[in-house]
């Protein structure tokens, strides 16, 4: 069963800075929380306290929260009130929709002098005659129940008849109790029940999948899948049809199989998306080209070296611990990011010989692998022998091609002449600045339009 662990109190306590010391307000609800316990010793300033929605039997562990002043365990599996008379602050408490049938057990409540609401509806105390009565005569303290308010007139009409009303309550409750053992023992005789005919459907499951996996062949097993996951649906249907009285046991029944239903279709789940292995190798230890990774690459045959070379485009950025280089004899092995990149050599080569390298630039892997099988190359050396020969007459080689040497005639080679490059001319305002001729203008500016002003 799950309870409160420190890890849940700190994930719920982010507006706290994940401090549990000094929280205030905590909520915890929809948690599937089927204990509660340690609240009482990790947070004991809390004020506010949210469990709604949960599975909790029991209110327990909470009675040193001396600063608790609103508690909700709405929704859960509660069937009487208990161990709260240490919330001195307590002034709100709501078990809504719960399963309290002990009406008698709110006497524990006078000491909460605090309280002043209080929620029960949904309850089977509810249903008792004079419940209201009876809650409004015992806890003198409450200004309102059930989201209404209690009046004066109210509540002496309640202590008149209290003697009355607590008689027919105490007779009711005892009627109650003895329909919840009734209950309880049919729903662990159903619980039996069914864990044994569950146990009688897996042996005869497991029976059966014996036969099949001895006669029937790998293309069946998608059928038998299918099957199975039918009849399942089909239990999923008769559960959810089949009726019920409404009990902490049938509800805590329903949290279970919601459970083993969900771990069902995790599984379902996981084995749609599961792909199948890629054969690298077939069974007759052929090896197979592989490219998942789809990556461009060469394979280069560098006979002057004697080896292969083989140049994968692997991602520039990608991490090279995410690379493993596997040579074989016969092939190459290239794993980025766990997919396979293999390739069949044309020969063999020298696994121990060979060298994975990682371009800087380009991100590519360089993979240099060695033939086994050695080739010696002769070089052939080509000798040339030259005869001296006239300046006109082109030298010939005894070889195989005839080499000719140009040879510039002097004659036809001629300098250009620099005298004639710059034109003379006559040099006309040079020297100093003293001995330069004055250049004279003359004025042909004429005065015979101008108009003698005497009074300019």
């Amino acid at each position: 069963f799950l309870s409160v662990t420190e890890d849940l109190v700190r994930r719920r306590a982010e507006h706290n800075n994940c401090e549990i010391f000094s929280l205030e307000e905590i909520s915890l609800h929809q948690q599937e929380i089927e204990k509660l316990e340690y609240l009482d010793k990790w947070c004991r300033d809390l004020k506010i306290l949210y469990l709604q929605n949960n599975l909790i039997p029991k209110i327990e562990n909470v009675g040193r929260l001396k600063k608790l002043e609103y508690l909700n365990i709405a929704l859960n599996n509660i069937e009487r009130i208990e161990n709260l008379e240490g919330c001195e602050e307590l002034k709100k408490l709501d078990l809504t929709a719960n399963f309290i049938g002990e009406l008698s057990s709110i006497e524990v409540l006078k000491y909460n002098i605090h309280l002043k609401e209080l929620f029960l509806v949904g309850n089977p105390c509810t249903d008792f005659e004079g419940y209201r009565q009876f809650v409004v005569a015992t806890l003198h303290q409450l200004e309102c129940l059930d989201s209404k308010e209690i009046e004066r007139s109210e509540r002496i009409r309640a202590l008149q008849d209290y003697p009355e009303v607590k008689k027919k309550i105490r007779e009711q409750e005892k009627a109650y109790l003895l329909k919840r053992a009734r209950e309880k023992e049919d729903a662990q005789k159903r619980m039996q029940e069914k864990k044994e005919k569950k146990e009688n459907q897996m042996q005869s499951k497991l029976g059966i999948d014996s036969l099949d996996i001895i006669c029937d062949d790998e293309n069946h097993q998608p059928e038998r899948e299918q099957q199975t996951w039918e009849e399942t649906d089909d239990e999923d249907r008769r559960f959810w049809e089949e009726p019920t009285p409404y009990t902490p046991e049938s509800r805590l029944e329903a949290h279970r199989y919601i459970e083993e239903r969900r771990a069902k279709d995790s599984i379902r789940e996981s084995k749609k998306k599961e792909k199948p292995l890629r054969t690298l190798i077939t069974t007759e230890g052929k090896a197979l080209n592989v490219n998942e990774p789809k990556l461009h690459f060469t394979l280069e045959d560098d006979e002057e070296n004697n080896q292969f070379i083989l140049d994968l485009a692997v991602y520039r950025h990608l991490d090279t611990s995410l690379l493993d280089v596997d040579v074989q004899p016969t092939y190459v092995r290239v794993r980025v990011k766990g997919k396979p990149f293999q390739l069949v050599l044309p020969e063999e080569v020298k696994p121990d010989s060979s060298t994975a390298k990682r371009s800087q630039t380009t991100g590519h892997l360089i993979v240099s692998m060695p033939k086994a099988n050695e080739i010696i190359l002769a070089r052939q050396k080509v000798s040339t022998s030259i005869k001296t020969s006239d300046s006109n007459t082109p030298q010939k080689n005894t070889g195989s091609g005839q080499v000719e040497k140009l040879e510039v005639d002097p004659s036809k080679y001629s300098f250009p002449d620099v005298t004639k490059i710059i034109q003379e001319k006559e040099q006309i305002g040079q020297g100093p600045i003293s001995f330069q001729p004055r250049k004279i203008t003359e004025n042909t500016q004429s005065f015979a339009d101008v108009e003698n002003n005497e009074e300019v």
